[in-house]
């Protein structure tokens, strides 16, 4: 009995240490929001709810431009993401601002204009927190997710790919980070 209290007594301090423990950001960055950076953002949801870590992160998408704020994503990109289990009905598309380095731990660029869009607002006290997304990826060499808006399903399904192994090494590294 003493031993089955000792075990509770254990498990309930590690819940109220995750409890107290402050919700890691992280926001998902392309240029209008309606593409890349929604489709990273559905993704990650997703992924987090099937690694039970949902409760612990919180996840956004935002553009470099203005181009499309408030619009929801791009129908193709939605059209792909639903085939492999993903919503991303819920998003609109909005502009990143300086505040979101601030209020984010990871502000991921899709790619290297964005990067340096983002790197041209980011208060040099954040600078740490600006990476590309791509570098958590564990399966594929490149350094960009390429912006389909132009191209066919193809590149859909390709951005599809990238962000899915990107988003698992995200998690292994947030889970590092959780674990210190």
């Amino acid at each position: 009995m003493v031993a089955s209290k000792s075990s509770h007594a254990s498990s309930l301090s590690e819940n109220n240490r995750i409890m107290d423990m402050k919700k890691i950001r992280v926001v998902f960055v392309c240029m209008g929001n309606i593409c890349r950076s929604p489709t990273a953002h559905g993704v990650f949801e997703t992924k987090l709810q099937e690694h039970k870590l949902d409760h612990l992160i919180d996840v956004d998408s935002a553009g470099t431009h203005a181009y499309h704020i408030g619009e929801p994503a791009d129908r193709r990109s939605q059209q792909t993401a639903s085939k492999r289990g993903y919503q991303m009905d819920h998003l609109r598309a909005r502009k990143v601002t300086g505040l979101d380095f601030e209020q984010f731990d990871y502000v991921l660029a899709m790619d290297d204009d964005n990067y340096r869009n983002l790197e041209s607002i980011c208060p040099p006290i954040y600078s740490s927190k600006l990476q590309m997304f791509l570098d958590f990826s564990t399966k594929f060499d490149e350094r960009e997710v390429p912006d389909p808006y132009y191209g066919g399903a193809q590149g859909f399904e390709h951005v599809l790919d990238l962000i899915e192994d990107a988003s698992e090494g995200l998690i292994r590294d947030i889970r590092e980070r959780l674990s210190q």
